[in-house]
């Protein structure tokens, strides 16, 4: 089954280079027909799971049940534990959304759209961050955490191995060793594969934007403001050496350094905006957030807009279909790895502290994130401080931007210099836990890399596929406010 992985991979790579136009015409139409055709199923699927891993955290017969074996103990200490959850699954995201998830909202939601609060008004806060939390929140985690869940139970019960089929065996038994068992894992590789081009198309243009800041040249970037052809081909150059010499190290060396130095990092970078920045007033929408946000939680997790004739319908269903089922597809499709991902970590856990390590604890550090650095940024904007300068600036700059304002220019570049720094340490982690995620998934759970050459070709691979998907994802999402 490597084999058809990689030549269906590799052609949809060969197509987009090719063929870019036609490429990306073809992914524009299917994205659009798919994720408007599914909508609803996404929306009732995604409150599903976020009610699922809630009830087996809470159920007592649940909780106790260990991933694993009766009395297995953990391989990894819960600080290990959670960066590395954090690393994989949503790190990259947060430098690049923590503050422009939301400005986004707070130029544009659905109070604003019917007409309830004024666009970037301080009564346009409260919603911004009800529909930031409900994105980066509990539906994100708990996504991941019953893929990973359904994985790592069976396959560490069991003693099967830990692949994505594992997890249907109870629904199909012995068919899933045969040709359906190899479809399925063929599917989670290229899911592994397409998610991952997403999430280092958009990594890769912040990462660009931060060369620029700190003065790398103005070849960094093309006409239009965006990363140049040249600049990406730099930077995937890096990521490629840097995430493949990580993989061949396995989880216990590379990718948990990596993830405890990036867990470092973020929590410095945090105390800069809580000092320097607005940190009471983050504080204060972290509290209030919170409770907006699980107060409006029922409603807003099964709301589906419909486009009813009018053009107040039509827009409420374009920001759904361009935000949150976006968002909802997303992480569906980047399932698979961090599912993977998360139960190869999280063998001899607790069914509750897996869910309060995987679904909680991440979903209260986004939160952290996008108050205290999000906030500042609004404050910013609501005091006439920035003069429009964040707002006007595409989302992967708008972190730098931020900087730009709240310290001196020769300060603000030396810590955009430290951002960058952390992006691709976050770059970095999310790209190699892939590569051994679909190396294990091809290896039938043989996870300890010893397999350099599939672990080059999938290095080699993982961001080439960014490379092919760039211009559609990237502008996807930056179109979207």
């Amino acid at each position: 089954m490597t084999i058809p992985a990689k030549i269906i991979v590799t052609l949809l790579i060969l197509w987009a280079i090719f063929f870019p136009v036609q490429a990306g015409h073809t992914l524009a139409i299917a994205n659009t027909t798919l994720i408007r055709s599914f909508a609803g199923w996404y929306v009732y699927l995604v409150a599903a799971l976020m009610a699922a891993a809630l009830l087996l955290a809470l159920i007592p017969q649940s909780a106790s049940l260990r991933i694993g074996e009766p009395g297995t103990k953990p391989d990894f200490s819960t600080a290990s534990w959670f960066a590395m959850l954090f690393g994989a699954g949503i790190g990259v995201g947060m430098l690049t959304y923590s503050i422009g998830e939301p400005m986004a909202h707070f130029s544009n939601n659905p109070d604003i759209i019917r007409g309830l609060v004024a666009a970037r008004s301080p009564e346009a806060v409260k919603p911004a961050y009800i529909y930031t939390f409900m994105h980066w929140g509990l539906a994100a985690w708990a996504t991941y955490a019953m893929v990973g869940l359904a994985i790592g139970y069976v396959a560490y019960r069991r003693n099967l191995p830990l692949t994505v089929r594992s997890s249907l065996v109870p629904l199909f038994g012995l068919r899933m060793s045969g040709p359906l068992g190899h479809a399925v894992d063929i599917v989670a590789v290229v899911a592994t594969i397409l998610g991952v081009a997403v999430t280092m198309g958009i990594g890769v243009e912040q990462f660009v934007a931060g060369l620029h800041r700190v003065g790398a040249g103005d070849w960094l970037l093309a006409e239009s403001g965006r990363a140049s052809t040249a600049g990406i081909i730099v930077s995937l150059a890096v990521l490629v050496g840097a995430s493949t010499l990580s993989a061949m190290s396995g989880v216990g060396r590379g990718i948990k350094w990596l993830s405890n130095i990036n867990l470092a990092l973020s929590f410095a970078l945090l105390a800069l905006f809580a000092i320097v920045g607005a940190g009471a007033f983050g504080l204060e929408l972290l509290g209030r957030g919170l409770i907006d946000y699980l107060l409006a939680l029922p409603a807003t997790a099964l709301t589906l807009f419909r486009d009813g004739g009018t053009p107040m319908s039509a827009a409420l269903q374009q920001w759904q279909l361009d935000w949150s089922v976006f968002y909802w597809a997303w992480w569906i499709a980047f399932a698979p790895f961090v599912g993977m991902f998360i139960a190869r970590v999280s063998k001899g856990r607790t069914i509750r502290e897996y869910v309060l390590g995987a679904v909680f604890a991440p979903a209260l550090m986004c939160f952290v994130w996008m108050t205290l650095a999000g906030g500042t940024a609004i404050d910013l904007e609501l005091s006439g401080a920035a003069g429009g300068s964040i707002i006007a600036a595409a989302i992967p700059d708008q972190l730098y931007a931020t900087l730009a304002v709240l310290l001196t220019p020769a300060t603000a570049q030396i810590v955009s210099a430290f951002v960058v720094l952390l992006l691709l340490t976050y770059l970095v982690t999310s790209v190699d836990s892939a590569i051994l995620i679909i190396n294990t998934i091809n290896g039938a759970g043989d996870d300890t890399a010893k397999r350099h050459r599939h672990i080059l070709f999938w290095g080699q691979h993982s961001p080439s596929s960014s490379a092919a998907c760039w211009p559609w994802a990237a502008s996807r999402r930056s179109a979207s406010p």
